[in-house]
């Protein structure tokens, strides 16, 4: 059965959505976009950056080597409307070589040379937050026609929430594991605290300051030692009345 344009774009928005509540690759999800992109309006290509840590873009995704190629030749450049998106937060529509070589002499050079005559870039945004640009390289002159030039916005929204809210999982399943690794060790070493305690006929102070005093003077983290003692693998020495003890009652 053949599929209306409305259709696949109804697919590619379910591709999109499906990610907010499955597990999914982010390179995965952005090729999907790109690929989808070129099928569904006026492009001959397609590709996105995203922002590194340095906030310097990179390309992560093309439909051809065209586009990859110049992607990476207009961040050498440090210009062009894929920047310039990415910037100011506010798509760019360049309609033909005359503007481009206008406002962007040596990207409007390396863009001619690759066959393309007209861009579309829409920042992959969110309020405050820019990820980077998704980029619709055309063989024709003209921009890319409103309908088009909404739905592409509409994608490439879905998109970015989608690496948001990827991004937040990753954070706070972080953040929870570092909270679980940080009750895993008080157990431990309250059954260490404990075990002393028994052993040495301390109470429960002192033997965390007992536990304390071997660690820091053995240059041992304290839950690793506190897992010895537990197991046996380590036992502390006898207490002293300089350690300052307290008998337990």
């Amino acid at each position: 059965m053949t599929h209306t344009r409305e259709h696949r774009l109804v697919d590619a928005f379910v591709t999109l959505t499906d990610t907010l509540v499955a597990e999914y690759d982010v390179v995965e999800l952005l090729q999907s976009l790109v690929d989808n992109a070129t099928d569904l309006f006026d492009t001959s290509a397609a590709g996105i950056m995203l922002a590194n840590p340095r906030q310097q873009l990179e390309v992560i995704v093309s439909t051809s080597e065209r586009s990859n190629l110049i992607g990476l030749m207009q961040l050498d450049a440090g210009e062009g409307p894929c920047v310039e998106a990415f910037t100011t937060g506010a798509a760019v529509s360049v309609a033909n070589a005359d503007e481009m070589r206008r406002r962007w002499p040596r990207f409007a050079a390396a863009s001619e040379l690759a066959g393309y005559a007209s861009v579309h870039s829409i920042p992959l945004r969110l309020r405050d937050t820019t990820l980077g640009s998704m980029n619709l390289f055309r063989e024709s002159p003209g921009e890319l026609n409103e309908e088009d030039a909404i739905a592409a916005r509409a994608l490439t929204d879905v998109a970015t929430i989608s690496i948001l809210q990827q991004r937040s999982v990753d954070h706070a399943t972080l953040a929870q594991e570092q909270l679980q690794r940080a009750l895993n060790t008080r157990v431990v070493i309250e059954q260490a605290k404990g075990f002393i305690s028994h052993t040495h006929q301390v109470d429960m102070d002192t033997a965390f300051h007992l536990l304390r005093q071997h660690a820091r003077s053995h240059q041992q983290p304290l839950a690793e030692l506190a897992r010895e003692v537990v197991s046996r693998n380590t036992v502390l020495p006898a207490v002293t009345e300089s350690a300052g003890q307290q008998p337990r009652s």
